[in-house]
């Protein structure tokens, strides 16, 4: 977002300002230490942003109906996360909302709502996530007022403070609040990274969301595709409640989703955003409030939600943005005539090829012909695909790190590109095709590979429809220059010929470039948080897959110009020299580490407290990393940690000093991305000189009948002040629970052990959680207690401060114990 200069705090008050979001962001991420669930820094945040809402609020003119209110939630539930499900009950988490809208407007107008939340993650400052969502929509607020323009339809902004809680501060919104049931269409901000501009990654029920955002965004990113692959990504937003899970009301979810190195990091800081980025989410987000709030199809929320679910309004269109100058809007029925068009234009080539000679044998042999031609192009692309991710499998036999290229982009295109030219290039250099079966097999290729996107119900086929099209043009003006300049030397013409045919492609092949760049980049970022898969394989994961992306980027991207450049390209001597320099790569990246402070290693630290009543029994030290370097690499290249942990106990990766799942149960289900996890003996008292009373579940009664047993259970959370969660895991003959109104989801298996019942609490911690439990037969009930404290231990702190900077550590303690019943 170089090209979007950031406004400073004295701009004019009609224009959105970046320096003006900066100041509300000083305060809500750098003078409030921590915004978590537990921290008085919530509570200071929800302060702050109430008290600026008000102040707008008292100077608004005699046009506007201001209404700001703070309200707490309380609900419980079960969803799907990670594969994995989990039933969550919450309790008086703070949300606060403001409306505004028309001196003349009626409560029950149809109204857009703006979400973001102000809690942030464990162990980060938030300034991204999503300190920067709320501080623009208190400077969006400001401009709404200052500038004088009086919606013609309600807004409603949700500051919402429980998202990182499993989207809890939503949930309460959408079921309780007495505003909820005018909601007839909503923008979600979010944040996965520090910048960039935000991208649209999921939109509907319908197409207008994104019609809308395609008509009036001012600085566009959006890519249908996004939602398609949104689902490979281990997170979510609120977007899933407003539109799938809870209701059906139309919406965008726009993300910041590059600077993701420091997402869910301690490096989330104010100097990590990428200037400009808020500038220009600012800017769009003004538009599209208005165009939301002037568009038609801004109907009531029982209309909306009905045509949503009766399919009235048309299903997901396909749209991309080009170069973010622009954006390409068309609806699925559109797109079902465009991207039938290449197959057909495929199969009448063979009309043309063999005309004025038409016969059924005719056609068939020129179709046979190129249909030879698009297998040896989808076999080149296959080569284009397998020869970088099996030279990075390769790289990893003789070197002990993964991920080289993790903090060093540019070695990822510097290995890989190379040797994904060679796949391409090779089958032409093999067997050899004429000219024209080579362009007319790839053209059928990508037309193929159109139409199943297109059956399939995906969004991705506008590319390959693009790089179609774009190559029948660039083959049209080309046969027109041939024939002008037929009495030319073979040279000459082949030369010209190259340029009229990549000339017509420039447009396709700047945006395979922009699009292929950009899903590398993103990959690369995201792939120190797509958790650690188990040895052996799993150390070679990460660097299969970004070198597989890299060759099916270079495929898009190089594989339109193959039908004609590779008659000079697919020589041996070029062939042997992208190897070389795919080799040179691959040895100068083992050189590299993987780390650094602007793209670090996510390591979690996990001190528990393994407690009987009021007595403390075990301690230990737990650790887990997510991504493909192991512990055993962190420790080797972390001496002073790793020398500390000696003298306390014995370091040692054996198998007896790792953890299974089951000791991670606070973070359920965040686990299931760990593996190799490791635990160390830890003092056991020091944790006396700050908490007195511990975690205690106590029965209140019991009641039996008919084999029946309903357990009436307190659960007093102790003298624990700064708690995030409260997780029971209870295995046995459960058979309802008084947990999600009261219906008992599939059961859940951690670890290999029995099946569990999973339900996490949070919120407020000085009052006891009371449940029932009822059980089907006498077997005993087991019930493991994990709370989530995040106070350190003096020890544990410094622990903490011996690891290196480009070490990430999210560090809490975990009070674990167990119950039978």
């Amino acid at each position: 977002m170089r090209h979007v200069a950031p406004l400073g705090a004295d701009a004019p008050p009609g224009d959105f300002a970046e320096g003006r979001v900066l100041r509300h962001l000083h305060r809500l991420a750098v003078d409030i230490p921590g915004r978590q669930e537990g921290s008085p820094g919530l509570e200071a945040a929800a302060q702050y942003i109430m008290g600026e809402l008000e102040g707008l609020a008292a100077r608004a003119g005699p046009e506007y109906r201001i209404e700001v209110e703070e309200t707490l939630v309380s609900g419980s539930f079960s969803m799907m996360f990670l594969r994995h499900r989990v039933t969550l009950g919450y309790r008086n988490h703070k949300n606060i909302v403001m409306r505004i809208s028309s001196n003349v407007s009626e409560d029950d107008d149809p109204s857009l709502l703006v979400n973001g939340h102000f809690d942030s993650p464990l162990g980060s400052p938030g300034a991204a996530d999503c300190g920067s969502c709320v501080a623009s929509m208190l400077e969006l607020s400001r401009l709404i007022i200052d500038s004088g323009w009086v919606p013609p339809r309600p807004v409603i902004f949700l500051f919402n403070g429980a998202e990182e809680l499993f989207l809890l501060g939503s949930h309460g919104f959408i079921k309780t609040h007495t505003w909820n049931s005018s909601i007839s269409a909503f923008i979600n901000i979010e944040a996965s990274g520090s910048g960039g501009t935000d991208l649209v990654c999921q939109s509907g029920p319908g197409s207008w969301p994104s019609r809308v955002y395609a008509q009036s965004a001012k600085y566009p990113m959006a890519n249908s595709v996004a939602q398609d692959m949104f689902g490979l990504i281990p997170g979510d937003t609120d977007y899933r409640i407003f539109a799938e899970d809870i209701t059906n009301i139309p919406g965008l979810d726009i993300i910041f989703v590059l600077g993701g190195y420091f997402y869910h990091t301690s490096y989330d800081t104010l100097e990590n955003l990428f200037p400009g980025s808020i500038q220009a989410r600012g800017e769009n987000l003004f538009h599209l409030v208005k165009a939301f709030t002037n568009s038609m199809s801004l109907k009531d929320n029982e209309t909306s939600n009905k045509a949503a679910k009766d399919g009235i309004e048309d299903s997901r269109a396909v749209f991309f943005d080009y170069l973010t100058w622009f954006m390409v809007f068309y609806s699925r029925d559109v797109s079902l005539i465009l991207h039938s068009l290449p197959i057909a234009i495929f199969l009448l080539v063979p009309l043309f090829l063999t005309f004025p000679n038409i016969t059924l044998m005719s056609w068939s042999l020129s179709l046979l012909d190129l249909i030879r031609g698009m297998l040896l192009h989808a076999f080149g692309v296959i080569l284009a695909i397998f020869i970088p991710a099996g030279a990075a499998a390769l790289r990893l036999l003789f070197t002990k790190n993964a991920m080289n290229w993790f903090a060093h982009p540019y070695l990822a295109f510097l290995m890989f590109v190379p040797a994904s030219l060679v796949g391409l290039l090779l089958p032409r250099n093999i067997w050899g095709l004429s000219e024209q079966t080579h362009f007319w097999g790839s053209f059928g290729l990508y037309s193929v590979i159109t139409m199943a996107y297109m059956l399939a119900g995906l969004s991705g086929g506008f590319l390959t429809f693009f790089i179609s099209m774009s190559m029948l043009l660039g083959r049209f003006i080309s046969s027109i220059i041939k024939r002008q300049w037929n009495q030319q030397s073979p040279k000459q013409i082949m030369c010209r010929l190259l340029v009229a045919y990549v000339v017509p492609m420039i447009p396709c092949l700047l945006y395979c470039t922009y699009y292929g760049g950009f899903l590398i980049q993103f990959l690369i970022e995201k792939m120190g948080m797509m958790g650690s898969l188990p040895k052996p394989y799993g150390f070679f994961v990460p660097d299969i897959i970004v070198g597989a992306a890299v060759g099916l980027v270079v495929g898009w991207c190089f594989g339109p110009l193959a039908p004609i450049a590779t008659r000079w390209l697919s020589k041996t001597s070029i062939l042997q020299g992208l190897l070389q320099i795919t080799v040179v790569a691959l040895a100068i990246s083992s050189q590299l580490f993987p780390y650094s402070t602007g793209a670090p290693k996510r390591v979690v630290l996990q001190h528990t407290y393994v407690t009987d009543a009021n007595d403390v029994v075990d301690s230990n030290y737990g650790f887990s990393v997510v991504d493909a370097n192991s512990l055993e690499f962190l420790f080797n290249n972390a001496p002073e940690a790793a020398k500390w942990l000696k003298d306390n106990s014995e370091l040692s990766f054996e198998e007896k000093y790792r953890s299974d799942r089951s000791s991670w149960v606070a973070l359920y289900p965040v686990p299931f991305l760990f593996s190799g996890s490791l635990e160390f003996q830890a003092q056991t008292d020091e944790i006396r000189k700050h908490y007195h009373n511990f975690p205690q579940l106590h029965i209140q009664k019991t009641w039996s009948n008919n084999g029946q047993r309903r357990v009436h259970l307190n659960l007093s959370l102790g003298s624990l002040s700064e708690i995030w969660t409260a997780v029971l895991n209870v295995t046995g003959p459960l058979s309802n629970w008084s947990f999600a109104d009261n219906m008992l989801p599939a059961p859940q298996t951690v670890s290999g052990g029995p099946p569990s019942y999973i339900c996490r609490l949070s919120g407020k911690s000085d009052v006891d959680w009371s449940f029932w439990l009822e059980a089907n037969s006498s077997e005993s009930l087991r019930i493991d207690v994990a709370v989530l404290d995040q106070y350190l231990v003096d020890s544990t702190k410094k622990l903490k401060s011996l690891f290196p900077s480009w070490a990430d550590l999210t560090a809490f303690t975990t009070f674990l114990s167990t119950y039978y019943l």
